[in-house]
């Protein structure tokens, strides 16, 4: 049965308009994106199929052209319009934090590096800097692999905070294992980057470490 057929308040368009987006399922969200089905199956037919066989809507949404295009009835154009939503959702989450105060708001802080970084696969360790309302000047990634004493290096840090002429830092890096558990060596990084910062006037607000779907704060941890 064609989703046309289906009544009213049960296709996904129509139901979004009267409930709202978040009364739909990932299938439904998915198949307002897809739009269309393939013989013999409707868009949320597919979509079911999709998520099935991806795991998860994270897992669907990250894949490479080729995987994602692997689906028949998908080609490189809806790759093409997934990945300019996708883009259009870092944007939107990138402007909430740059209209906000983004110590007062660190639900938003939180949500956007989450969104920015949880999907690498390696370990990336990036930067907030933040001017002297800890607005947000511009967010950078600047280490990549495996995040260790040796391999995050402080002078570079403070030479990107000179550079922006940045007041506070917000500094962060993902757990590709998905667990946010802060290490041993995730402390003794934050409290060498808090001097290193120190000798130049600038804070270190925070150490922000990024998991799957989850976020934990050196900060409140009292390490700074």
């Amino acid at each position: 049965m064609s989703i046309r057929d289906w009544p009213d308040d049960e296709r996904p368009r129509e139901k979004l308009l009267q409930r709202g987006p978040a009364a739909l399922s990932d299938a439904e969200l998915l198949a307002i994106f897809l739009r269309v089905g393939v013989p013999g199956r409707s868009a949320v037919d597919l979509a079911r199929d999709m998520l099935k066989q991806h795991g998860n809507l994270r897992t669907l949404l990250e894949l490479d052209q080729a995987a994602f295009c692997a689906t028949p009835g998908l080609g490189p154009a809806k790759f093409v319009q997934l990945q300019a939503v996708l883009e259009l959702a870092h944007r939107h989450l990138a402007e909430t934090l740059n209209r906000a105060d983004a110590i007062q708001s660190v639900a938003d802080t939180r949500r956007y590096l989450m969104a920015r970084m949880r999907h690498h696969q390696s370990e990336v360790f990036s930067c907030l800097f933040l001017d002297n309302k800890h607005r947000v000047i511009i967010y950078e990634e600047l280490f990549f692999g495996t995040i260790d004493s040796s391999a995050v290096h402080p002078r570079q840090v403070v030479k990107r905070a000179l550079h922006h002429n940045a007041a506070a830092i917000i500094v962060a890096h993902n757990h590709p294992s998905g667990i946010a558990e802060p290490s041993r060596a995730d402390e003794s990084i934050t409290l060498r980057l808090k001097e290193a910062l120190a000798l130049i006037d600038v804070r270190l607000l925070d150490h922000i470490v990024v998991g799957d779907g989850q976020t934990v704060s050196l900060a409140e941890r009292g390490v700074l």
